[in-house]
């Protein structure tokens, strides 16, 4: 009973408190100009509680806008998904032994997205560009009800009508909300996890982008600090959608299910919390001055290709078992075996030279950079822009340990012998 209570506690506090930070987060970069201290104020002033109901109680449950536009986004994406064309790709074999298939579209849907958004409002002004912005608050208080309802779904469905093996329960609701209960729900044939991560989260980040420059574009014009924002992340956003079939072969999509945790985060915390940086910088009109914006800008896009030539060195070598050429020469490489949850037995090679030779996940350092170089063209007055990369950076040290706990166990030996070659988790000579 005692672990049980455990194991509920961490779950129950961040699905408690996460959506109404999620709001906060909005009211403080729209309404208190980022100020963390005037929200801590306006807290002390009116109570905890009665602060947050004042936030919250306006867009709790959106509003017809939102609504209307979170469901013709959703089903755009739907279609693109199903529609428009690819290669059939597939996925690690799950523990249970399924191999899940996915539709290699993801650049195509992207550019897709971004043409038609720019056309509808730019080409035939079917409605203003800062509409999101606009109705950002609504947008978010609706995303939360039907994102809590929908891992609801996801946790019933995975308990009683699940779409493979690689499903099941701990007896622990609290948890299995959290955590989920299917690794790789579908519906109708659409992947979950594919549309709600990558066509959902990710993509709607690119809109809103557009959608908060424009706003400033109308109030002030536009800033070369949120130029500079806005670019670093499209071309992150670009780069996640050509890395799309390697991100389907991470950590997240193959041993995190499908509950509040990925759902949920990618449905509210995504299109919040990644964009607060430019949400920030609509109301200031940071001017960096020419030589301060190439200057964040190469270093920001030097870290984005940092980060993707690492990812894609990995695939490269796991593609052609190691007959390749890391950095110009032959890969070094652990050839290790690990036994599936069936009793099957299987290979991975581990790459311990290029990128990986550097650190076990050194990939993640020029991913935080990458985020601090699009946070830093809003200065320093504030923290709410530092936020988002302040999370980041625990996340990701976080699912540091746990790739490497995960490896351990299921590598034994041939973890510990690679642990050699590559001593470091992260940085190297620190971590």
């Amino acid at each position: 009973m005692m672990q049980k209570i455990r194991n509920s506690l961490g779950p129950l506090f961040l699905i408690l408190v996460c959506p109404p930070f999620a709001i906060l987060m909005w009211y403080t970069n729209t309404a208190l100009s980022g100020s963390f201290l005037a929200l801590g104020s306006m807290i002390e002033q009116q109570g905890f509680f009665s602060a947050i109901y004042a936030i919250w109680r306006p867009v709790m449950f959106g509003s017809h806008a939102a609504w209307m536009i979170l469901s013709v986004f959703a089903v755009f994406e739907l279609v693109l998904m199903r529609l428009l064309p690819g290669k059939t790709f597939y996925g690690p074999i799950t523990p249970k032994g399924n191999v899940p298939v996915y539709k290699a579209n993801g650049v195509a849907a992207f550019f897709t997205t971004m043409a038609t958004f720019c056309v509808a409002s730019f080409g035939l002004n079917l409605f203003p560009a800062n509409i999101i912005y606009d109705n950002f608050g609504n947008i978010i208080g609706a995303l939360n009800i039907f994102s809590l309802f929908f891992c609801l779904f996801l946790y019933l469905k995975g308990r009683f009508i699940p779409s493979s093996t690689d499903s099941g329960t701990t007896g622990n609701f609290i948890f299995d909300y959290y955590w989920g209960t299917e690794l790789y729900p579908s519906v109708l044939g659409w992947n979950i996890k594919k549309f709600i991560n990558c066509r959902f989260g990710m993509m709607s980040w690119g809109i809103i982008l557009l959608s908060y420059a424009a706003k400033q574009h109308e109030l002030t014009g536009l800033s070369d600090s949120m130029i500079v924002s806005v670019a670093l992340q499209l071309i992150y956003i670009t780069k996640f959608f050509c890395w799309e079939t390697g991100y389907l072969h991470s950590l997240d999509i193959m041993h995190d299910r499908a509950g509040f945790y990925i759902c949920w985060g990618c449905l509210v915390w995504v299109p919040c919390i990644y964009t607060s940086p430019s949400m920030y910088l609509v109301l200031h009109p940071i001017h960096l001055g020419m030589s301060l914006a190439i200057t964040i800008f190469a270093l920001g896009a030097g870290s984005i290709l940092i980060n993707y030539l690492a990812d894609r060195q990995r695939q490269v070598v796991r593609a052609t078992q190691g007959d390749c050429k890391i950095w110009g020469k032959p890969p070094v490489t652990t050839l290790a075996t690990y036994r599936t949850e069936r009793g099957d037995v299987r290979q991975n090679l581990l790459l311990a030279s290029g990128w990986w030779g550097v650190a076990r996940h050194f990939h993640y350092i020029p991913e935080i950079a990458g985020a601090f170089f699009w946070s830093v063209p809003a200065l320093f007055d504030n923290f709410s822009p530092y936020f988002y990369v302040s999370f980041l950076t625990l996340l990701l040290f976080d699912r540091a340990f746990r790739d490497d706990k995960r490896c351990a166990k299921k590598y034994g030996a041939y973890w510990e012998k690679y642990c050699k070659i590559v001593p470091y988790k992260i940085v190297p000579f620190i971590v």
